[in-house]
């Protein structure tokens, strides 16, 4: 087992994670060819000052809840405190990027980690139960959504676990093992789904540049979808 540990946290976290990297990195390139090349010079009249400060709201999105979604909503946006923090400021997560990345960033202590992490795990459960119980929020969500979550839920409590033994029924080495494998899964989805707004979060809100449409665009648009009948 202590060989299966040391392969996990070391070549195939560093495979995973640069498999994460370069896959984000493709998504950033790709968003500023298609704005600022093929775009072009239809971005030079664009409102700038209203789609920054429209793109800044999202930071704490209260305003753009959905009515009947403010309880999904919520639990959506504060389970991201304990998806930023942990992860990169838990000291015993420090002491691997240092070691890996060479980076030498603060750290939160164990017990603001155990907070975070528990908040985060009951975040996660609620947005689960939300999209198998509300009618809603069932029928917006397919399989990825399923397993998104799970998927994000097992590095939180496989870590939790192994931090503490006396709530761990588990081997500590089997419940270590599985903590490096599920982030490292992780690490290899995010690039393939939702999650990849990690980078794109930004790209996604500046809707006045992704919606600078070429004259005559709308009329195909209605064309495609009701036939030669239909005009905007």
């Amino acid at each position: 087992m202590e060989q299966w540990l040391d392969f996990a946290k070391g070549p195939l976290f560093a495979f995973t994670f640069l498999f994460m990297i370069l896959g984000l990195f493709r998504h950033v390139v790709l968003q500023i060819y298609y704005l600022g090349i093929r775009k072009g010079r239809r971005l030079r009249n664009a409102p700038w000052r209203k789609i920054i400060l429209d793109t800044l709201t999202w930071a704490v999105p209260v305003k753009h809840f959905i009515p009947g979604t403010a309880f999904f909503s919520s639990a959506s946006f504060l389970s991201h405190i304990g998806l930023i923090l942990v992860p990169v400021f838990l000291v015993d997560h420090v002491v691997l990027w240092e070691g890996f990345l060479g980076l030498n960033l603060p750290s939160i202590g164990k017990g603001v980690a155990d907070v975070l992490t528990l908040f985060t795990i009951a975040c996660l459960i609620v947005l689960f139960c939300c999209r198998v119980f509300v009618g809603r929020q069932r029928a917006m969500s397919g399989p990825m959504d399923y397993l998104i979550l799970i998927m994000v839920f097992l590095p939180f409590a496989s870590g939790f676990l192994a931090s503490h033994p006396k709530f761990n029924p588990f081997a500590w080495d089997t419940m270590m093992l599985t903590h490096f494998l599920s982030a490292e899964a992780l690490f290899v989805l995010i690039p393939f789904t939702k999650l990849s707004h990690i980078v794109l979060f930004f790209f996604d809100r500046v809707s006045g540049l992704h919606w600078q449409l070429r004259p005559g665009a709308g009329d195909k648009v209605a064309d495609a979808l009701f036939g030669k009948e239909a005009r905007v």
